[in-house]
């Protein structure tokens, strides 16, 4: 039940001191308050007045009081210590997220990797609160009341002692099967989430090419296994729930039984009789409490499994070598050699050369799956190469993962994200102090002056809000590169990739003075950029087959002679 990754938490043993000291006083709290209880009830059962049993009525609401004061104390101790460690492995997960990069979304999956973040994320914060407390209320509690019910009487603590094992018997066999139960269910719910965010990125190809309802199928098939699962897992957790309530009904009701009989034949007074029947179901409190809670802690477990599985993954090094520097007309930029794989071999580049000097636009086109997306990956430092030897004004890198390369790129991806918020902050991500010059001269560079017009800088676009065109959210990217005068290094990946031949067109003639006195990297498979590339790199198979400018291409490259008469 308790992961001993748990017990690597910061300040967690100090917590646990903490809460075992709360439980004790709890635990003493509840016998104090069952013996004035009883104390109480006996004084008014013989018949005696109101302030004989005055002061035990006092004390037993004083218990009351304590024993619920401690329970919030211990939930407000929790709620704070589980809410920062949980900010903290967020924290870690993300900044894991961001120094593995694409590699680890490929790996893991975007769903699965979404649902450790969010809802693995708060099952943990849950795990955290739950486990700490119930398992300390399960060794303490029943313990002292063990005790307190063996001093008013012996058989009926016996009693309680010979059926709390075969209780913990029964809910060890039943957990063994509940955590295999609930393992099976939480991978068929990542199995769900990959599959249901993978299918809705790629809705539009499948009803193009008419495969939509036979993957409507396939993901009415994913779910109904999750359904399974957690319809079995509900099982053993109402059998568990059952036993459990079964054998402390029964074990109270026996001790009751006895203690009715053994009253009649005057063998015990009615004063510790009164505080063995009222302690009796305390001392399973604990044990039903934590059965109540035990699948949110399974779930809990494995999500925290799964996101140390994550953190585990070792860091790549980082070596922040690059000094500061301005890229300018007269920098050099070198590759003597790069070369990159995937782990599972889908891709690769192999002894990338490549040389510039000052501003430029230099195209990468090639096939789908020729490797210009993981080039541009590797130029941007989203990806480490397995080997290489760069420079950058003289300065040698072992990569592009360097904070003060990446503080000068841009980057334009296939899709533009459009996060929630005002169309301003989407505009200003790379430079959120620019001046309202600075934003509008980069919203009419970008072709944006008529939506501004339309629907004002300060409109929520986005997710949940307004929704915008593929060549609208193309701009706002384009708006964003152009905002930052520090970032004059480009990189843009089939920027035009999703939009229709007139917003297309309309976008490039756009984007292209707005690629002066810049060095840009546009990798493509469409033929409408290359006229206007200073430098053209012909990619197959992740090596490049063919360079020059698209004259000298269309000369003497066989290579691209042959892609634009595919093409075409």
């Amino acid at each position: 039940m308790i992961d001993k990754a748990i017990l690597t938490l910061p300040h967690f043993k100090k917590i646990l001191a903490k809460l075992a000291g709360i439980s004790f006083l709890q635990a003493f709290s509840v016998v104090f308050q069952a013996i004035f209880l009883a104390r109480a009830i006996v004084i008014f059962w013989q018949g005696k007045p109101f302030n004989s049993g005055a002061s035990s009525i006092l004390f037993f609401f004083l218990a009351f009081i304590l024993r619920h004061l401690c329970t919030f104390w211990r939930e407000r101790i929790l709620d704070y210590y589980a809410y920062q460690q949980v900010a903290h492995i967020r924290k870690s997960l993300m900044q894991k997220i961001f120094s593995q990069g694409t590699l680890l979304v490929q790996n893991t999956g975007s769903g699965s990797l979404i649902t450790n973040v969010l809802e693995g994320v708060n099952q943990v914060e849950n795990y955290i609160r739950l486990v700490s407390s119930k398992m300390l209320n399960m060794l303490i509690f029943p313990t002292i009341i063990f005790l307190a019910v063996f001093m008013q009487d012996k058989l009926s603590a016996f009693i309680l002692f010979a059926v709390f094992p075969v209780i913990i018997l029964f809910m060890v066999l039943l957990g063994v099967a509940a955590r295999k139960k609930a393992q099976r269910q939480f991978a068929s719910f990542q199995l769900l989430s990959n599959h249901f965010l993978d299918s809705l990125r790629g809705l539009e190809t499948l009803k193009l090419f008419g495969l939509s309802k036979s993957y409507a199928k396939s993901i009415y098939k994913t779910s109904e296994r999750l359904r399974r699962a957690t319809m079995n897992t509900l099982k053993v957790a109402m059998l568990s729930t059952f036993a459990l309530d079964f054998f402390t009904t029964l074990s109270v009701a026996i001790v009751a039984v006895f203690l009715g009989l053994r009253l009649l034949n005057g063998e015990i007074e009615f004063l510790p009789a009164l505080i063995t029947l009222i302690l009796a179901p305390e001392f399973f409190l604990a044990l039903r409490e934590f059965a109540g809670d035990y699948h949110a802690t399974l779930d809990g477990k494995n999500a925290l499994k799964a996101i140390n599985q994550l953190l585990g993954i070792p860091e790549v090094e980082q070596k922040e070598v690059l000094a500061d520097f301005t890229y300018n007309e007269t920098s050099m930029f070198d590759i003597s050699s790069l070369h990159f794989s995937y782990p599972d071999s889908s891709g690769k580049i192999s002894d990338f050369q490549f040389s510039w000097q000052g501003y430029g636009k230099i195209g990468i086109i090639g096939k789908s799956g020729a490797g210009k997306s993981t080039l541009i990956s590797l130029l941007g430092g989203f990806l480490q190469p397995n080997k290489s030897e760069i420079s950058i004004n003289g300065q040698q890198i072992p990569h592009f993962t360097q904070k003060n390369w990446q503080q000068k790129i841009s980057y334009i991806p296939q899709k533009t994200y459009i996060f929630h918020g005002t169309l301003k902050e989407n505009v200003c991500l790379y430079a959120p102090n620019a001046s309202d010059e600075q934003i509008a001269k980069a919203l009419k560079a970008s072709g944006l002056t008529s939506l501004v017009q339309e629907i004002g800088l300060n409109e929520i676009v986005g997710q949940g809000a307004r929704q915008l065109s593929g060549g609208q959210a193309q701009r706002i990217a384009l708006a964003r590169a152009f905002l930052s005068e520090k970032r004059n290094i480009l990189l843009l990946d089939e920027p035009t990739a999703h939009l229709d031949i007139e917003t297309q067109a309309q976008v490039i003639q756009e984007m292209l003075p707005l690629l002066e006195n810049k060095l840009v990297f546009l990798a493509t498979h469409r033929l409408h950029w290359m006229p206007s590339m200073d430098y053209i790199l012909v990619v197959e198979k992740g090596k490049i087959v063919a360079c020059g400018t698209h004259e000298e291409l269309l000369a003497n490259s066989l290579s691209y002679q042959q892609f634009i008469h595919e093409r075409r």
